[in-house]
């Protein structure tokens, strides 16, 4: 162009193509990223593939995989089909020429521009649409394994009479087919309009007809099945209301036919599907009449008979038949509704007894025998004494113990005891060095179970029956090496030329090498790329440390492993260990649940599960947080090796039909009831999260009235935690008791209930949790008279708090830098009154775990806050036990240290806590200051030594190595609050 400013015209500057060898770079640049993702994809299938071939389970992913991908292509293609046969069907309907007019004059434009275009343009809109509808379609996997391998329920609706598995797994995959034909049906009609649109078919300013004959006849049939679609949906909506939610007012949720939806909701459901039927049928003869005046007339039809038959007259029906008399009017449905619901939770058989709450025994001496009887009072609160395993047992920094212990049942001498158990897992944070090899290669393992009695205590602390490392006591033999556990989150690489440390004791450490079969052999140099990619670490693929042998661990806690082997399956929120055939195994309790049993209510798992432990401790999950169900059954027990990591999967419910169909859509991966050894059973328990969903459904269905439930005079609540300030649920505890009836005591889950808004207790829940009785699972309530007033657990709490010589001596507990930790409050039905009890742990001093120094009884109006257990069910009752020995628990003498100036300074301690104890008593508050300032200055002195001598053995733990059960680091009274 020319220079208009006048000056000489510059040389042309020519773009031309890029070089050769740029041409080529860029393209193997290209195929580089091409190929990079390609792995990436490739590496994440692949090593799914090797995990699931390395724990036995190929089927499940076989499975799973050839049902996604069945699912996408067979649905991909139909709406691919559906989308690109109606494109194609427009254009060849085309009218052969466009009318002269400025519309399609702009349209010819947009027609010449695509025209070398449509074959590729058709193939890609329905690749696209495709696509989207088959990854759609592949999400319901477990929708379609559930309806072409559902069993029969053998249980029948109220209402239509149909088998419950009609509408658990029946129903949902009918839902999804009218979903997939209402989109398809939609996107064909929009793609069609707008080819007919584009091709003169449709015709929006042009003069003449708007439609032409073609068109017309193509979209009246996309509109006809679109309406007949409709009309099914009005049919399923028909059987939609037996499993519908709505807000009840008189009851909240409710799941079901009401009177308004038996009355007016179903009769105007067939009424729309009869007016949809023939508005479909008129569409379809417009291919004859070729007018849209009748169909357009029937569709208006049908959408003001949807509001004045579907939305008006249920609200007529609602407004002037139910609300004047809505308690006759809804009783049939409430009891049909009260019914379900008991029956799809599992709490149909609960016994409900009326319980006085007072006791009527002027026997003492009696009562005090029969608190040994009823109950194995467990003292030892596994939630508050995690820490204090981890200060005596933990021996080692590298292991840690879980924030919450469990409770478990061992015999010895022919005899159970209620036991709080913890396995001394790997804690990466505590290695001395933290770098990859360290990381992955010679810190894998936890060593060691650590168990304490339940029941008793000395010096405030537990009474190991299992204890140092390695670990011995009343357990036996076992593999002690813990590869798979709840703290074991990342992998290991074990088995190679890296040795790993086993554990360290006075000589030093013990090394070893894997000899499991578990995990991913990494001698292939495919895995070890797919494994490098996957893990985004790069020196898996190239580092020397892995060679012959080597295999990688992953997927470690219980839980990950059990959802990974059966996702369909719902996993409790606590895998508990036990010693099994030595070996220690983990149980995980696994939930069969649906949300489509018809008139039973719907709960929210993540709701009902919660309670403080969940709130304040992030290693105790809620179970499915957003999930809705109205059925669930605990019909799987699982295991997990923790050396080998192998998962079992037991059929623990034989009746369940939801465990029934995943057996059939996954055979030979739930192993049958009878392969159970006594041995397990004996560990087996009732799990926490079923029974807190079913304690949260009996707060409302434990009536079987109609009339009662709608009253809702009988509504109860679970009450919040009175230990704490979270303000959330109070935790079940697990119990060794003896409830009214019963011959024996039982290992039982227990809970309370307080009327709807109140405090006082209204009633107590209990259920057999020894899995090896035949009353396992049976739940019993006692329940409390609403005429008389019984203090519940809040109130209890507070009464402890307020009494005077209480709350001095909690005062004096608290003083300095302690603090104290309310343990468990347990209640314990006993001759119609109600025993409470209540360890009070002290925290601080020189030692920062909690020891138990008090425990408060309450019964019959009576509270005594003693030393030990036995003293103050002596004092509450006023008599001695004739079947206890005197003062069980009570202090023992000191423990020696082979260091003379830790000795010492201990001696010093336990004199500084006698004299504390003696002022107490004598309410001398300056003679107890004194104490309280000799033994603080004493516990420093004792840990300054102890640590001093640890630094020069080499042994960074205080508590020492060679601890015995039952040995106690320091004196009684060593929480510095008396």
């Amino acid at each position: 162009m020319p220079d208009r400013g006048g000056g000489p015209t510059g040389p042309r500057i020519r773009v031309g193509r890029p070089s050769r060898r740029v041409r080529t770079l860029l393209m193997t640049l290209g195929v580089l990223a091409v190929l990079g993702m390609a792995f990436t994809m490739f590496a994440g299938f692949w090593t799914d593939w090797l995990w699931y071939r390395s724990v036995k389970y190929s089927s499940v992913f076989t499975t799973t995989l050839w049902t996604k991908i069945g699912l996408f292509f067979v649905f991909g293609v139909l709406m691919a089909l559906a989308v690109g046969v109606n494109i194609w069907l427009a254009h060849r309907l085309r009218p052969p020429l466009s009318a002269m007019s400025m519309e399609q004059q702009s349209l010819d434009r947009y027609r010449m521009g695509i025209a070398p275009y449509k074959k590729w343009l058709l193939l890609g809109i329905t690749a696209l649409v495709g696509l989207i509808a088959g990854a759609s379609a592949s999400s319901q996997w477990q929708t379609w394994l559930m309806w072409v391998n559902g069993v029969p329920f053998h249980q029948k609706d109220p209402q239509f009479h149909l088998d419950v598995s009609f509408y658990a797994f029946d129903l949902p995959w009918y839902r999804f087919l009218l979903g997939f034909g209402f989109a398809a049906a939609i996107l064909s009609l929009i793609a069609a309009a707008l080819t007919h649109y584009l091709y003169g078919g449709l015709r929006i300013t042009s003069p003449g007809a708007r439609a032409t004959a073609a068109a017309t006849g193509h979209l009246s049939v996309l509109l006809g099945i679109f309406v007949a679609l409709k009309a099914v949906a009005y049919w399923l909506d028909r059987y939609g209301l037996a499993v519908k939610s709505s807000d009840f007012k008189a009851t909240g949720n409710w799941t079901g036919l009401r009177y308004v939806d038996a009355n007016a909701y179903l009769p105007a459901k067939t009424i729309l599907f009869c007016i949809a039927v023939i508005c479909a049928v008129l569409f379809f003869a417009t291919l004859w009449r070729r007018t849209w005046q009748l169909p357009v007339i029937g569709f208006g039809l049908m959408v003001l008979s949807a509001i004045l038959i579907g939305g008006l007259y249920p609200a007529i029906v609602q407004k002037f038949q139910v609300q004047p008399n809505e308690q006759a009017k809804e009783a049939p449905y409430v009891q049909k509704n009260l019914k379900a619901t008991r029956e799809a939770y599992g709490i149909d058989d609960t016994k409900v007894t009326e319980y006085s709450g007072t006791s009527t025994t002027k026997d003492k001496t009696k009562l005090r025998d029969d608190v040994d009887s009823t109950a194995s009072i467990r003292i030892l609160d596994p939630n508050i004494v995690s820490p204090t395993f981890q200060q005596l047992q933990q021996i080692r920094n590298y292991y840690a113990f879980p924030n919450n212990l469990d409770v478990d049942r061992y015999s010895k001498d022919g005899k159970e005891q209620d036991t709080v158990i913890g396995l001394r897992e790997l804690n990466l944070n505590g290695i001395p060095k933290n770098n990859w090899i360290n990381d992955h290669f010679r810190y894998t393992h936890g060593y060691g179970v650590v168990a304490a009695k339940g029941t008793e205590v000395e010096d405030g602390q537990p009474v190991f029956t299992e204890s140092d490392l390695p670990s011995t006591g009343d357990l036996g033999e076992y593999k002690q090496q813990i590869y798979y556990g709840e703290k074991t989150t990342t992998y290991s690489i074990v088995g190679g030329p890296q040795k790993e440390i086993d554990y360290s004791d006075d000589s030093g450490e013990k090394t070893t090498s894997y000899k499991g079969k578990s995990g991913v052999n990494l001698d292939n140099p495919v895995n070890r790329a797919a494994y490098a990619v996957a893990f985004n670490e790069p020196q898996i693929f190239y580092s020397g440390a892995i060679g012959k042998g080597s295999r990688i661990l992953y997927n470690r806690t219980p839980k990950e492993r059990v959802e990974a082997v059966a996702p369909w399956l719902t996993i409790d929120g606590d895998a508990y260990p036990a010693v099994v055939g030595g070996r220690i195994q983990w149980i995980v309790d696994a939930y069969t649940t649906t949300n489509g049993y018809p008139y039973a209510s719907r709960t929210t798992l993540g709701d009902t599960t919660a309670d403080s432990l969940t709130a304040t401790n992030n290693n105790r999950a809620v179970v499915a947080q957003q999930n809705q169900v109205n059925y669930i059954r605990n019909s799987v027990k699982a295991t997990v090796d923790a050396y080998t990591g192998e998962v079992k999967l037991y059929q623990w419910d034989t009746e369940d039909p939801v465990l029934k169909t995943w057996m059939k859509a996954f055979p030979g991966t739930v192993e049958p009831k009878a392969d159970i050894s006594p041995d397990l059973q004996a560990h087996f328990r009732y799990p926490q999260d079923l029974f807190k969903v079913q304690r949260e459904l009996l707060t409302r269905y434990h009536v079987t009235d109609a009339q009662t439930f709608l009253t809702g005079s009988e509504v109860w609540q679970v009450p919040d935690d009175p230990t704490n300030k979270s303000g959330n649920a109070v935790p079940p505890y697990y119990l060794s008791m003896k409830m009214p009836g019963q011959p024996a005591q039982a290992f039982s889950l227990t809970t309370t209930f307080t009327p709807n808004g109140r405090d006082n207790l209204s009633a107590f829940m209990a259920v057999d949790a020894d899995a090896s009785t035949s009353d396992y699972g049976k739940i019993r309530i006692l329940k409390l008279p609403t005429s008389t007033t019984v203090d519940g657990p809040k109130q209890v709490q507070s009464k402890f708090n307020s009494e005077q010589d209480i709350a001095a001596a909690i005062r004096l507990l608290k003083g300095g830098d302690s603090d104290i930790e309310y343990g468990n409050l347990l209640t314990v039905p006993l001759d119609g009154g109600l025993l409470y009890v209540e360890p009070v742990y002290v925290r601080g001093g020189g030692l920062k775990y909690p020891l138990l120094r008090k425990v408060l009884v309450t019964y019959g109006g009576n509270t005594a806050f003693e030393n030990t257990l036995d003293e103050a069910l002596n004092k509450v009752f006023g008599a001695q036990s004739s079947t206890s020995p005197p003062d069980q628990g009570t202090t023992t003498p000191p423990p020696t240290s082979s260091n003379p100036t830790v000795q010492q300074a201990l001696n010093d301690a336990q004199k500084a806590f006698d004299a504390g104890q003696e002022a107490l008593k004598k309410n001398d508050w300056t003679a107890y200051g004194k104490a309280q300032k000799d033994l603080e200055d004493a516990l420093k002195r004792a840990e300054a030594a102890q640590s001093q001598a640890d630094r020069t053995s080499g042994n960074g733990n205080k508590s020492g190595s060679s601890a015995k059960p039952g040995s106690s680091p320091s004196p009684s009274g060593s929480s510095g609050g008396g």
